[in-house]
């Protein structure tokens, strides 16, 4: 999952790269902002709702770690919804360039972290739960 979204932020910065000015540019860009965000967004919920509280019952030693990550998922919502708000404002490319940076840089540390302390973890987890209720609906 976390390869699928890091695909995703990847072509959402790649069409600001690439984008001609004006409304079709804007329009392409608002379409893959949008996605990304809610593909992002949707992971988190997801794992704060279904997955984690899943871990922290067989697992209560990673409480602490899940704490960390469910304030990451906090602060990346509200770098998306700033994010958000400057697509639907029709932000310059710059400006919207910079929060696709810093999303980028926040997600990336946090997939790391996450997929160190817990990789062993969800390799034998047993959940029985739908995989977009848990994974977001990438």
């Amino acid at each position: 999952m976390h390869g699928r979204l890091r695909e995703a932020l990847s072509v959402t910065r790649a069409s600001l790269a690439d984008g001609n000015p004006g409304e079709a540019a804007t329009r392409e860009l608002l379409l893959y902002c949008h996605g990304f965000c809610t593909a992002l967004d949707g992971h988190h919920r997801g794992e704060d709702s279904t997955l984690f509280p899943a871990i922290a019952a067989a697992h209560p030693e990673l409480r602490p770690v899940l704490r960390v990550l469910e304030q990451d998922h906090s602060m990346i919502a509200h770098l998306l919804g700033s994010l958000r708000a400057a697509v639907d404002r029709a932000a310059p490319t710059d400006e919207l360039d910079n929060h696709l940076e810093g999303i980028a840089a926040i997600m990336e540390s946090h997939f790391r972290y996450e997929e160190r302390q817990l990789l062993t973890v969800l390799e034998t987890l047993e959940l029985a739960a739908v995989p977009q209720e848990v994974l977001g609906p990438i």
